[in-house]
């Protein structure tokens, strides 16, 4: 199977007055139809900027991207018109951000503002619209949508303003949907059921799927593939299974680390990383994880590692195209030994 989405060295930054803020620096993955990618790491990783690199949706300025290429079927997102990438947003590649109250219309009724993308997208009348969208209501598990299509998003509670997102989002059944950090500002109980929701949709629409998060038990329900990232670049890229089993990058053992354990048993105490994420205007020279790592060696201070394939075995994908474990360190986790 072809790839939906190829990611190649991509590079962000911000110009500002304190510095030049080395967002994203040179990430590269690769994602294939109705796979889901998880892509984890603390907050100022570099995770939203990431995607919202591909989508062109950063302000330029003060924010530039450097380099790299986003193929989306044989296109270059970075470099297509803005026309284009205009055409492809919310058509082919939906978002839901974050905050659905920061990102809905409040003064603005539910039903218009999900119609105007499906009058815009796929031509309908504006009858047609209000038909289909509370079909999305329906669908997504809002009841009386019919009632709901006239109501403002203040009217709504978070769990269904976030709801009305996805409604949004598949609206005009994208080929590939970006969802950052939908479940953050929502109780356990409402989160449970949006990862449900986005899931189940998932396998009937057969779309792909990026999930940013900062909560690996999350990932472990949902994603085929992960990417963690730190400071802007990817130390670790596995298949879920894998990157729980047979972890490569002391970055991620330390988040896995931090989960709390449910299995019954005394709960022992909470493990954190030590120290803080480091000064993107102001990035050492050699792996941005060093100052807080617990397996640091000479080198780690001064070269960063790319991300290479891990030591044997080397499993193959589904497709055996190739490996699907990388991981950016100098030294092997699992012995405590130099690569």
């Amino acid at each position: 199977m072809e790839d939906l989405l190829t990611v190649e060295n991509l590079e962000t930054e911000f110009h500002t007055a304190e510095g030049i803020v080395k967002a994203v620096n040179g990430i590269s993955y690769s994602l294939k139809e109705g796979e889901i990618l998880g892509i984890v790491g603390e907050s100022g990783s570099g995770k939203s900027v990431s995607v919202l690199s591909l989508l062109r949706l950063l302000p330029q300025p003060p924010a530039y991207i450097k380099g790299g290429t986003a193929v989306f079927r044989d296109r270059d997102l970075l470099h297509i018109s803005d026309e284009e990438i205009r055409s492809v947003r919310g058509n082919e590649i939906a978002m839901i951000f974050q905050d659905p109250m920061t990102s809905l219309n409040p003064v603005m009724k539910i039903g218009k503002q999900i119609g105007e993308a499906l009058q815009l997208h796929l031509g309908m009348t504006e009858t047609e619209a209000r038909e289909r969208t509370i079909e999305l209501l329906t669908h997504v598990g809002i009841p009386m949508a019919e009632q709901r299509v006239d109501q403002y998003p203040h009217q709504l509670s978070g769990g269904m303003r976030q709801r009305v997102m996805i409604a949004l989002g598949l609206s005009c059944n994208p080929r590939l949907l970006i969802a950052d950090e939908p479940t953050t500002a929502l109780d356990v109980t409402i989160q449970a059921q949006i990862i449900n929701l986005v899931h189940n949709l998932q396998n009937e629409t057969g779309m792909a799927v990026i999930w940013i998060t900062h909560d690996l038990g999350v990932v472990a329900g949902i994603a085929d593939k992960v990417i963690v990232m730190y400071a802007g670049k990817v130390v670790e890229y596995a298949a879920v299974d894998e990157l729980f089993e047979d972890t490569r990058h002391p970055y991620t053992l330390g988040l896995l680390a931090s989960l709390p354990e449910m299995d019954g048993e005394e709960q022992s105490e909470l493990k954190t990383v030590r120290g803080s994420p480091p000064d993107l205007t102001n990035l050492p020279p050699g792996c941005p994880f060093a100052p807080r790592c617990d397996y640091v060696i000479d080198k780690c201070l001064s070269e960063n590692p790319a991300a290479i394939p891990v030591e044997a075995p080397i499993r193959m994908d589904q497709n055996n195209e190739g490996p699907v474990h990388l991981a950016a360190c100098w030294v092997d986790v699992r012995v405590r030994e130099a690569i």
